[in-house]
């Protein structure tokens, strides 16, 4: 078969089949990119009390509105994005543990920060993506639980029936949230009268607790009223114009433990793209061949050469070649004893005498090449030895012609 036509008897064009591999590995990267990254683009879709989520307990709305008032907030992804430059506010759900919250007070120790405690419980509401809808309050114990890690005090239980809270210095108007929850303190910033803290600043940090998150939540933000006093408790807490930072990190968008995600990102993604790198240089090599295709060799091949060769591979890795020039010697004894007609019978040193006769003038002959064959120490010597025996033999030959 000619080569156009078996060409033409390929089902696939290569060029068609580079372009589907290619594609088929840029299909893979993006699917592991967007499987690692997802849980970060979904962030706040599904409810819950973050800066992003749109549900009644979440605080998008109070990110949207300082937006529009011409105050955009940043957003901390990590631990790495909170610092001490302006107001922190970190929002505490139902779901948030205990030991990352204690590792973002850690992280903001000395940092102007305001902890806004959770409050009702939810469940998603059905047919819409990231709404909720609320069942009932969550117990005091729960929300100690959080708030323990934050101030030495507890929530009340006592209901407060009140429509206007009491703002210190008067600085804004605050309506009182629904079924009000509080916490026993005298000294607090905003309170629903004496000992029933609503805004209470910690004796030892600049950290603000907001027990109701009532006055700054997405279902508080429908009425104007509330919405102008959510934007006067942020600024009276902020001692400076920088942007507010709201964490997000209490939500899920600081995965530690995430194997992809560290591969992808520095300082290990260096050595990601070096492995892919060295990968399509390996995949192009072998595209191509260089020259035609060896045939696999035997293990032991044939022929005297090769007999010869393993036989000496074999008593070098022995160790024997130190004691092969005594015997060599001995058989190029009979050998040229055979080729130059020595009489028969003589043997050992009578033989060696009727031998050594044959050389002329007796230097470098016949006895010195069979004594240095015998003394070879090495295989070197010994095959310097063997030789110059060798070529002794080979001359007396070419004499008696």
């Amino acid at each position: 078969m000619s080569v156009e036509a078996a060409a033409a008897a390929t089902p696939f064009n290569k060029r068609t089949v580079f372009w589907g591999v290619l594609a088929s590995l840029l299909a893979a990267a993006g699917f592991i990119l967007l499987s690692t990254y997802a849980p970060d683009f979904r962030l706040g879709q599904q409810g819950g009390a973050s800066a992003l989520s749109k549900s009644g307990i979440g605080f998008a709305g109070l990110a949207e509105l300082m937006r529009l008032n011409g105050d955009p907030p940043e957003m901390a992804y990590s631990l790495d994005e909170l610092y001490c430059d302006s107001l922190a506010v970190v929002t505490i759900s139902p779901q948030s543990s205990a030991e990352a919250l204690d590792e973002i007070v850690k992280t903001l120790s000395g940092c102007e920060t305001l902890f806004v405690l959770p409050k009702w419980r939810t469940v998603p509401y059905p047919g819409h993506e990231g709404w909720e809808m609320r069942y009932g309050r969550l117990s005091a114990a729960e929300v100690d639980s959080w708030l323990a890690s934050l101030m030495e005090i507890k929530i009340g239980t006592e209901k407060v029936t009140v429509d206007r809270l009491t703002v210190t210095g008067n600085a804004f108007a605050a309506p009182a949230p629904h079924d009000l929850q509080w916490a026993a303190a005298d000294d607090a910033l905003i309170s629903a009268g004496p000992g029933k803290g609503v805004l209470i600043k910690a004796k030892d940090q600049p950290f603000y607790v907001l027990t109701d998150p009532g006055l700054l939540d997405n279902a508080a933000l429908k009425d104007p009223a509330r919405a102008a006093a959510a934007i006067g408790l942020i600024d009276m807490l902020r001692a400076s114009h920088d942007p507010v930072i709201f964490d997000l990190t209490l939500h899920g968008a600081n995965r530690k433990h995430d194997l992809l995600k560290l591969m992808l990102e520095p300082p290990f993604l260096a050595l990601t793209l070096s492995i892919l790198a060295a990968a399509a240089l390996a995949v192009l090599h072998g595209l191509g061949r260089f020259g035609p295709p060896q045939p696999e060799t035997r293990a032991i091949p044939f022929g005297k050469k090769a007999l010869v060769e393993t036989t000496a591979t074999l008593m070098r890795r022995a160790g024997r070649l130190d004691r092969l020039g005594g015997r060599y010697a001995a058989q190029m004894r009979q050998r040229a004893a055979t080729l130059l007609g020595a009489p028969h019978g003589l043997q050992g040193d009578a033989l060696d005498r009727w031998l050594a006769a044959r050389d002329k003038d007796g230097a470098d002959g016949y006895a010195q090449r069979l004594a240095a064959a015998r003394d070879a120490a090495s295989e070197a010597d010994l095959a310097t030895a063997a030789r110059r025996l060798h070529q002794w033999i080979a001359g007396k030959l070419s004499d008696r012609r």
